[in-house]
């Protein structure tokens, strides 16, 4: 649906972590009155009702999602199925019930449980600031065939985590520096370079507010049971701390994300943090 200059100009403006909600109805609200365009007047007009009746719109839960499944070049996994899979887990678990019963006071948008997914390292979805942040990983790995020392690998790597050994004629990897984007597999004419594997590296209890905090990563890379296993955990010790509607981010201490990665994390396959 097409929007004037002036209403894209006032939706900007709009905290980002419910712009999607407000965008949508905004458009839903537009249609309904057979307007064929948004303009400024029906974008304060859907703000102020939905604004007011804010609690009407919580579920208990928000989960977001990247830009990845419209086609992102960058993207390395496709995470639409594991998308659905979170979105009926957090459905099944009452959320929403559990908030009404234990916050005093109207339910805020903050009180939800957050979880976000990027399809790749930029991390567009910013799951460093959720209770829990899932990125896509492409892990490379080097096969046997003979590399032809292009440097399309080194060039395109941002983190320089390749190089090349020009006696050996291999690409070599620091899975230190490496984010697993993927990108130098991509890039690699020879196959020397592939994807080993796929899978999703998992954050937790990031948050913004007056104590902002970045979210840290378990060890390792997970498939997508594995993550699912990892956000009901995670659910469960939110429904057991969580006694007034505190997030998740906030009970989070550091001995207890030491004991989820004792549980979950897998020695070995440590990336590196998730940077900006």
């Amino acid at each position: 649906m097409k929007w004037t200059p002036e209403a894209e100009a006032a939706v900007k403006k709009v905290p980002f972590f419910v712009r999607k909600r407000v965008r949508a109805r905004v458009e839903k609200e537009a249609r309904a009155e057979g307007k064929p365009i948004v303009s400024l007047a029906e974008v304060k007009a859907t703000r102020a009702r939905y604004l007011n009746n804010m609690e009407k719109e919580i579920k208990g839960y928000r989960i977001d999602a990247c830009f990845g499944a419209g086609g992102c070049p960058n993207k390395a996994v496709d995470s639409e199925e594991l998308f659905r899979n979170l979105e009926t887990l957090l459905q099944k678990e009452g959320l929403l019930g559990l908030l009404k019963a234990r916050v005093q006071g109207p339910l805020k948008f903050h009180h939800e449980f957050s979880v976000t997914l990027a399809d790749c390292p930029n991390a567009c979805s910013r799951p460093q600031i959720k209770d829990v942040g899932i990125v896509g990983a492409a892990v490379p790995a080097v096969t046997d065939k003979p590399c032809t020392l292009c440097e399309s690998c080194v060039a395109v790597c941002k983190e320089g985590a390749v190089s090349l050994d020009t006696d050996a004629e291999q690409p070599v990897l620091d899975r230190s520096a490496c984010l697993d984007c993927g990108q130098c597999a991509a890039e690699c004419p020879s196959g020397t370079l592939v994807t080993g594997r796929t899978g999703w590296r998992v954050f937790l209890g990031g948050k913004l507010g007056r104590h902002p905090r970045l979210a840290q990563e378990l060890p390792g890379i997970f498939d997508a049971d594995e993550v699912l296993a990892i956000v009901k955990a995670c659910i469960d010790f939110y429904r057991k701390r969580s006694l007034h509607g505190e997030r998740f981010a906030a009970l989070l201490t550091q001995p207890d994300f030491e004991d989820f990665a004792e549980r979950f994390g897998k020695a070995g396959l440590i990336c590196a943090p998730l940077q900006d």
